[in-house]
């Protein structure tokens, strides 16, 4: 992915911070939600039809498509495999591209610019430790600013981050 991206980014302009925030939206448990409809569709048929059981959690979604490509990677070398990823992902590439999001470093970086700092807690984990829900607050001086939710805990954050931007005004 960074290969793919480095040119496209100009890094020299815009800097390696936003290429690695990039690469990870792009690469994220979220966004491989719709690579199983692509590769399902993909597939040749026979074995392997209780895969919609084993891509059911975001986590084993993410681990799943990581060994494939590890698996492709080490079966057929870099060249292919890295067209195949990056074609794979390219809708996830282009929405992080056009719609870049990191609500914790925009909140970071407003408080920052008042002398503040943001810490995350989280409030409450609920469901079987495959499928939890997480609840964070995002606090600055041990106020919460913003509270949010997600099926991970860096969801929860950027989710609290989000809406305190949105308190702030941003």
């Amino acid at each position: 992915m960074t290969t793919h991206l480095y040119p496209r980014l100009e890094a020299d302009r815009f800097g390696a911070g936003r290429l690695t925030k990039i690469r990870a939206q792009a690469v994220s448990g979220r966004s491989c939600r719709g690579v199983p409809e692509r590769l399902r569709v993909a597939a040749p048929a026979g074995p392997g039809q209780n895969l919609p059981g084993l891509l059911g959690t975001e986590r084993v979604l993410a681990s799943v498509i990581e060994a494939v490509i590890g698996a492709c990677y080490l079966e057929f070398g870099y060249d292919k495999v890295a067209e195949a990823v990056v074609e794979a992902f390219s809708p996830e590439i282009e929405e992080a591209l056009e719609h870049p999001v990191d609500f914790k470093s925009a909140l970071q970086e407003r408080l920052a610019r008042r002398g503040q700092v943001v810490a995350y807690e989280v409030s409450s984990e609920d469901g079987p430790p495959h499928d939890r829900t997480f609840i964070v607050s995002a606090m600055v001086a041990d106020a919460i600013v913003g509270q949010g939710t997600g099926r991970s805990k860096k969801d929860a954050e950027q989710e609290a981050a989000r809406v305190a931007l949105q308190a702030m005004g941003e």
